[in-house]
């Protein structure tokens, strides 16, 4: 990968450049990520906020995640693509999803995160750990 990275939404409302390499990539297969993704997981790359720098305004909603915790989301107002996921847990740190990056060559999960929640016919890479809940 290169640094920094780029990416934003399909129709280009939200642009965010990250100046620091992702602290993990990975997949997670809880309801909530099911869900937002309209997918059986989402994919993403977790960078500290503070590295990245969003131009746009996007939209936010918030859950209460599997863990109890409040989770926010945010995506593109105009085209809905979803963007980031922040939780009230650890907020120095956010997930970028990863349909949403310029260069998608570079992206390799190095975890599968709720895969007691993963859809019995996913087939989940055996190359890397399976965490049943969230680590």
């Amino acid at each position: 990968m290169t640094k920094p990275f780029t990416g934003g939404c399909s129709c280009g409302a939200i642009r965010y450049e990250c100046k620091q390499e992702p602290v993990a990539m990975l997949n997670c297969h809880c309801e909530d990520c099911q869900y937002s993704s309209g997918a059986p997981f989402a994919s993403g790359i977790v960078v500290a906020v503070s590295a990245t720098d969003i131009v746009g305004a996007p939209k936010t909603h918030a859950v209460r995640g599997n863990t109890g915790g409040v989770t926010t989301r945010s995506f593109c107002a105009d085209c809905g693509t979803p963007l980031f996921t922040r939780g009230e847990a650890v907020p120095e740190f956010m997930s970028i999803r990863f349909p949403t990056l310029d260069d998608h060559s570079w992206f390799k999960p190095m975890v599968d995160i709720w895969t007691s929640r993963a859809q019995s016919w996913v087939c989940l890479n055996q190359e890397i750990p399976h965490v049943p809940e969230s680590p």
